[in-house]
């Protein structure tokens, strides 16, 4: 047990150890030496985990610091639980961070401050790992935490850049919102139940000692609680408006929140817990409704952006849509697959898009690409693969993950759910098509194409790998009627409700996404590859729809208006009325009647010292009369 201590603490902290060795201590300039050891502190936990994963058995292991939070009945240790889902996280955390860590090595090659960067990168990893190895929801909140700190740092990396350090600024204030809400959920998970720790929580639903009838209220309440901190990590309406301006960071970190890390926290967060939000099925109604209208309306936004990353950024708020939609109906399995297929391709897709950025001297709008077929032609092939993963074609692996979700919300008879989920499906391959053939289609609308090269297999190499991930990881997650699921029996234990239904049923919608899927293909060509000029007619004759979508319903202007500025506004007021003229004034007016004082004073201060000596007489006379003669003082 103790060398399993010992391999698992490695994991856990090289990336903090690195983090400050790289960023404090070393700061090497040359992108190679920082990336090269950053890259080495996530690919060794991968590694030590990989050994922890052979090791695990059917009891889980508890790796035990110190204590931590000792009051009353409350007890937290500085604990860690290494079990199917956080072993699974963390092999995802690292194997795809560390592909990204590569990958930043090629894009970051002329930034001035690599150490900074890397040293970020690690402590992002680090934070993540505290997250999904957290045995109780105290610890998960302090990686929590960690990851809004980083995602702040990493956003606004470039902060002398103005919109770089609005993003930064807007991702960390919204992220704040949700984690209230955690917070509040943490107190009331301690209210029912005396305990924090996820082992105690689940023993408890286990035994049946949490009659959900009695506590009713206070259940949902409390879910709804926890749930508002997913919505704030993982991007939900209506707090999914951080994400997109994320784009404002560096693409390796637009890849690893988006891939890896922070998006993913509410969704561990609900799996963990889910023994408990099985209890409060109000809820998970909220949660499912929310997830497929997120789905769908990122979807719909998706179309009409011309940013390569803002596209991504919206598939990945409208991909935790369906992650969300498969909790609501308690299929927590099924929703982590997703997670787990997704990281991959969203992966591939977003460091395919860094490698284009690249080519391109950093150009992200892809009106001014098209026709890099030939130039760029590793990251083409790649970003079909991850295109048509997310897409939902067989036998790629979103396919599989996303048809799960579709028959456990169909199997659950939400029809409303399911046909927004289909929508988005739709959406999702006819934006993706779009932005391929924008891309790569055609000839190159940039100007002199003299310039563009593909990088070298730095940048190259890990969009192999995640090519071949995002082809063949769908098959560890087989429909039932297609073989055995060997992702669903290792989460077994996180799965209160499978999907019901026959094989036939199953096949058959399936079937029927894959027909949407290939649809909404369909309509991606003949409108970009076919008849090009159609879209820019269609934008003319609907200009009011178009602009609606192009400017993201404009969500964002809303809030600005609705409570930006009146929370701006009242905090002028406070600022102008409270503190400068109450307080200020108060303290001023303080500092004005002492300065008035020693003033008067200061009269008698003539330096004379026959003056003090009378003074001194006068006062001696004084107190020998309160003394001696105290009634005829009082006269």
């Amino acid at each position: 047990m103790m060398g399993q201590d010992l391999i698992f603490f490695l994991a856990l902290f090289l990336p903090l150890i690195t983090s400050g060795v790289v960023g404090l201590v070393w700061r090497p300039k040359n992108p190679k030496y920082a990336g090269g050891i950053a890259s080495l502190a996530v690919l060794i936990p991968f590694v030590c985990l990989l050994a922890l994963f052979s090791q695990l058995g059917k009891e889980p292991i508890v790796v035990t610091a110190f204590t931590w939070l000792k009051s009353g009945t409350l007890h937290v240790p500085f604990e860690f639980l290494i079990d199917e889902l956080s072993i699974l996280m963390g092999l995802v955390v690292t194997g795809v961070g560390g592909l990204i860590h590569i990958f930043a090595i090629g894009y970051m090659y002329d930034d001035k401050t690599p150490y900074r960067f890397f040293g970020y990168l690690n402590l992002f990893i680090f934070a993540m790992l505290v997250l999904v190895f957290g045995a109780s929801l105290p610890m998960m909140f302090i990686g929590w935490e960690g990851v809004g700190l980083c995602s702040y740092l990493l956003i606004g990396y470039g902060y002398t850049h103005m919109p770089n350090a609005v993003a930064g600024m807007k991702a960390f204030v919204v992220n704040r919102i949700g984690d209230l809400g955690f917070i509040l959920g943490i107190f009331g998970v301690y209210a029912l139940f005396q305990s924090v720790s996820f082992t105690e929580i689940k023993a408890i639903v286990g035994t049946g000692q949490l009659v959900a009838e009695t506590h009713w209220g206070l259940i949902n309440l409390t879910a709804l609680c926890l749930f508002i901190g997913a919505v704030g990590k993982s991007a939900q309406i209506p707090l999914y408006v951080w994400l997109p301006d994320a784009m404002a960071g560096p693409t390796p970190v637009s890849a690893l929140i988006h891939a890896a890390t922070m998006v993913t926290s509410g969704l561990v967060m609900m799996t963990r817990m889910g023994m408990f939000f099985d209890l409060a099925p109000l809820t998970l109604t909220v949660v499912l409704w929310v997830g497929a209208l997120t789905a769908l309306l990122a979807a719909i936004i998706g179309i009409a952006q011309n940013d390569i990353k803002k596209v991504l950024a919206y598939s990945t708020v409208s991909q935790l849509g369906y992650m969300f939609a498969a909790m609501g109906v308690g299929a927590y399995a099924v929703g982590m697959f997703h997670v787990f297929t997704h990281a991959f391709f969203k992966a591939l897709l977003f460091l395919g898009s860094g490698s284009v950025i690249l080519a391109l001297h950093h150009e992200q709008d892809m009106k001014k690409m098209g026709g890099l077929k030939k130039r760029l032609p590793v990251t083409y092939w790649t970003m079909w693969v991850g295109t048509l993963a997310l897409a939902g074609i067989l036998p790629f692996a979103g396919f599989f993950s996303k048809d799960e979700i579709l028959f456990s919300v169909f199997s659950a008879h939400h029809w409303g759910p399911y046909i927004l989920l289909l929508g988005g499906a739709y959406l999702t391959a006819f934006y993706m098509t779009r932005l391929m053939t924008l891309t790569f289609g055609g000839s190159y609308r940039g100007g002199n194409e003299s310039h563009v090269s593909e990088g070298s297999w730095v940048v190259k190499g890990p969009l192999v790998v995640l090519a071949i991930l995002s082809a063949g990881a769908g098959f560890l997650g087989l429909p039932h009627f297609l073989g055995h699921n060997i992702f669903g029996g290792f989460l077994s234990g996180f799965q209160a409700h499978a999907a019901h239904g026959d094989d036939s049923t199953a096949a058959l919608l399936a079937a029927v996404s894959m027909c949407v899927a290939l649809s909404g293909i369909a309509t991606g060509y003949a409108l970009y590859v076919w008849r090009p000029q159609l879209p820019w007619k269609i934008s003319v004759t609907l200009q009011p729809l178009h602009q609606l979508v192009l400017h993201k319903f404009y969500v964002d202007e809303l809030y600005h208006s609705v409570i930006v500025r009146p929370v701006v506004g009242f905090g002028k007021i406070l600022w102008r009325v409270l503190d400068v003229k109450c307080i200020d004034g108060a303290v001023n007016g303080v500092a004005r009647a002492i300065r008035f004082m020693s003033a008067q004073i200061s009269i008698i201060q003539t330096g004379n010292v026959q003056t003090y000596a009378a003074f001194m007489i006068l006062g001696g006379l004084l107190i020998l009369s309160l003394i001696f003669n105290r009634g005829w003082w009082l006269l």
